[in-house]
This record gives structure tokens, sequence and C-alpha cells, in this order.
């Protein structure tokens, strides 16, 4: 499970706007800003973490860790 943190480092790495991934999500931006604003888990439904979750990844991030035990990010870049 993806902490809000995660999300907004994420975001950060990737140089997305809360917008921006609002919009990739088909989420509100209100609802990106209310995720983003809580460091641990955040109170949302599972499938709409699973889908920022998948978001980030096709873009190249890598969750790393477990909320408990040091979340954080990879980013990677693909071979062509």
């Amino acid at each position: 499970m993806l902490t809000g943190q995660q999300i907004r480092m994420a975001r950060s790495a990737l140089r997305w706007s809360a917008q921006e991934l609002a919009d990739r999500t088909g989420l509100a931006l209100k609802t990106v800003q209310r995720i983003e604003a809580v460091n641990g888990i955040p109170p949302s439904h599972t499938v709409t973490l699973v889908d920022l979750q998948a978001i980030l990844e096709a873009a190249g991030i890598e969750f790393i860790g477990t909320p408990d035990d040091g979340p954080g990010i990879r980013i990677y870049v693909r071979k062509s």
C-alpha cells in the first residue's frame, strides 16, 4: 500500500503538478491533494490507490519499502 508521502515524492520526481496527476488518473484535484496530505496510508478507496500506483509506475516510478519501514521511491529509466 502506498503512502501519501510516496505519491507526493513520485509526482515531484516526474515534475507533474497535482492537477496533471489528477487529469492522468481521472481523479478530482481535491482528491489528489487530500491523499497527498497524509504521510501514512491515505484514507481512500483501495482501488484509487491502486490506480494511482499503476499510473505512476507506468511513468517510471518504482515504490520501495513499506508504509511502516522506509517507504520511498526509485526512478527507473527504460532502456530502448
